[in-house]
């Protein structure tokens, strides 16, 4: 698959990462999805590794769901990446999931909720809207990181589809970071606050340049 090519199965999902125990992203316990492929390239990106529309981990919804511990998390979110990229497979894995437990869920997306409605990008859109329960939408502008609720920078809108968590301040919340060590490398799991993401950028960098001299040599 190169650069170019926009990832979209109705029976699998891209896989960029996934956590199945986190409270960064959301009320209580969550597990997360992030998907791999964007095409808005928001300057500043928090997660640039996961721009590209490369594969990465291909997985049906079912294969996703055996990773986490249903009984014990309370709500999925879904980020990336570009989520409503690959809305079908996530719709099906919303749908599995609360066969097993009535949980909540969110998704970030870079696409405003009305480009949504009327101009979507795939088939798979309105499925994955019906599972939503609260939608962060917005394209992430770097000068508008504030440091304050569940969303990137403050132009992107928190917006309950569903009055499952209306009685959660998301909007002034203050944002949680949760620095985890896997396989050897440093992951973190939130929203970072311009501090943080200078390092996690400087990390980036740090990791980018480490394979590009691993390539020459």
């Amino acid at each position: 698959m190169s650069g170019d090519t926009h990832f979209n199965s109705t029976n699998k999902v891209n896989v960029a990462s996934f956590t199945t125990h986190t409270s960064a992203l959301g009320p209580g316990i969550r597990a997360v999805v992030w998907v791999q492929g964007c095409p808005l390239h928001c300057r500043g990106c928090l997660a640039p590794g996961w721009i590209p529309f490369i594969q990465a981990n291909l997985m049906t919804p079912t294969e996703i769901l055996e990773k986490f511990e249903i009984q014990k998390i309370d709500g999925l979110t879904f980020s990336g990446g570009e989520p409503f990229e690959q809305a079908s497979g996530l719709a099906e894995l919303a749908r599995l999931a609360r066969k097993k437990k009535d949980l909540n869920i969110i998704c970030f997306t870079g696409y405003g909720y009305e480009r949504l409605l009327n101009h979507p990008p795939n088939d798979g859109v309105y499925e994955l809207l019906k599972e939503i329960d609260v939608l962060i939408d917005g394209s992430y502008i770097e000068s508008l990181n504030d440091s304050i609720g569940l969303r990137g920078s403050s132009n992107q809108r928190i917006i309950h589809l569903t009055s499952r968590l209306r009685l959660y301040d998301l909007e002034d919340q203050k944002r949680k970071i949760e620095v985890t060590i896997r396989d050897g490398e440093m992951a973190f799991v939130g929203i970072p606050t311009p501090g943080i993401k200078s390092v996690m950028d400087r990390a980036y960098k740090s990791e980018f340049e480490r394979m590009d001299e691993d390539e020459r040599l």
